[in-house]
């Protein structure tokens, strides 16, 4: 071959090679600038308000990434803020993002110094499998905690006052702390709740969603249900008590606040004793239209969310104000987005070619990602709801 025709290509290629390298360092500076504002809009709560439950919802709902991807990069953008070397690397592209992801696991200020030339020179895989072996535990220990695991509980002041006790291996219990710690950051703290003991109020009221969520989706109705007796005079009345079958004693109002959620019953009986109604234990689907609706929906409803974990069967049309229970009614919606909708104000609409449009407390249409161009919005004006 022609040398001149070698060399020309030759010069070609390496302008080729040129070319990539120079984009990595571009996409890995502007990787690194997206991970500042996401450690900073996540100081600023700035998902708040915005249809999720955390950052990390709101990146994977807004850009369309997975949990875990987002996850990992909440994590990552809030390391970075205290390893300099590591972050100054990146920016210049001798670190990848997969490598600094798995990286910041388990870096410190006082070891990014030695680490940075073993990770530019080993694979993300590498670094992934040491990050994965710096955070685990001796299986001896685990297994010592699993063995004293307990959980008991009991009834005190009449009958008034349920009391639980737990002692669980440091992982599980730090699992459950997280669950009910994210669940009562999400739950309205009530005016008389302000101060110190607040925080441990929402925890407790976090528990009992928890094992609502978990009753109203156990297949076996029988053995699941929650039955409260109670006499009508004292439902009328509001004095008195009701009996939890198997538990203690609560208030009438009590009695018709858990009818709105869970699978409970309520047996309303005369002065005798004697049975006079029976209240409807649930108002969930059958399964072969949740099969159907979980088929057609595929996750949460909600623009951008799809989760898949704890999703419910809503009614469109709410059921205590007699919307129907069929397919045409319900929408599926995860757990975070159902309490959008009954506790804090956002409504949804599904359209008649099955689009579903969902719309902030203020009447405005909310979307995924960032907001459309001005002329896009102005087409649509907000929606306005009746009470």
């Amino acid at each position: 071959m022609n040398p001149d025709v070698v060399s020309a290509r030759r010069s070609n290629d390496e302008s080729v090679i040129a070319g990539m390298d120079n984009s990595h360092r571009s996409a890995c500076a502007a990787q690194r600038r997206l991970l500042s504002f996401i450690a900073e809009a996540d100081r600023r709560e700035l998902w708040r308000n915005d249809g999720a439950r955390d950052m990390c919802h709101w990146l994977w709902m807004r850009y369309g990434i997975s949990d875990w991807k987002a996850r990992r990069w909440v994590d990552c953008a809030h390391a970075l803020e205290r390893l300099p070397q590591i972050a100054s690397a990146f920016a210049e592209g001798a670190l990848s993002v997969d490598k600094v992801v798995e990286l910041t696991r388990f870096a410190a200020p006082e070891t990014e110094r030695g680490l940075l030339p073993w990770a530019e020179g080993t694979s993300s895989g590498a670094i992934r499998r040491r990050a994965e072996l710096e955070a685990r535990r001796s299986l001896e220990e685990t297994e010592a905690a699993e063995r004293l695991r307990s959980v008991s509980w009991w009834n005190e002041d009449d009958g008034r006052r349920f009391c639980l006790a737990a002692s669980l291996p440091a992982a599980q219990g730090a699992l459950v702390a997280k669950a009910l710690d994210r669940l009562a950051e999400r739950i309205p703290q009530m005016p008389e709740e302000v101060g110190a003991g607040s925080l441990d109020q929402r925890r407790a009221d976090a528990l009992v969603m928890l094992a609502t969520s978990r009753v109203s989706s156990d297949p076996d109705p029988d053995r699941a249900t929650v039955v409260v007796h109670a006499q009508l005079e004292t439902l009328v009345s509001g004095n008195g008590g009701c009996e939890v079958e198997g538990g203690g004693v609560i208030h009438p109002e009590t009695a018709k606040r858990l009818l709105c959620a869970g699978r409970l019953q309520a047996v309303i009986e005369d002065h005798s004793g004697q049975p006079v109604r029976l209240g409807r234990t649930r108002r969930d689907p059958p399964p072969w239209m949740l099969r159907q609706l979980r088929h057609r929906d595929s996750g949460c409803r909600f623009p951008g969310c799809g989760s898949r974990r704890y999703a419910h069967a809503h009614h469109v049309e709410w059921w205590e104000k007699g919307g129907a229970t069929d397919l045409e009614n319900l929408v599926l919606v995860c757990g975070f987005h159902h309490r959008l909708v009954h506790e804090y104000g956002w409504r949804l609409r599904r359209e008649r070619d099955g689009e579903v449009r969902w719309f902030r407390p203020d009447g405005r249409r909310y979307r995924a990602g960032p907001a459309p161009p001005p002329e896009r919005r102005d087409l649509e004006p907000a929606l306005s709801f009746s009470a």
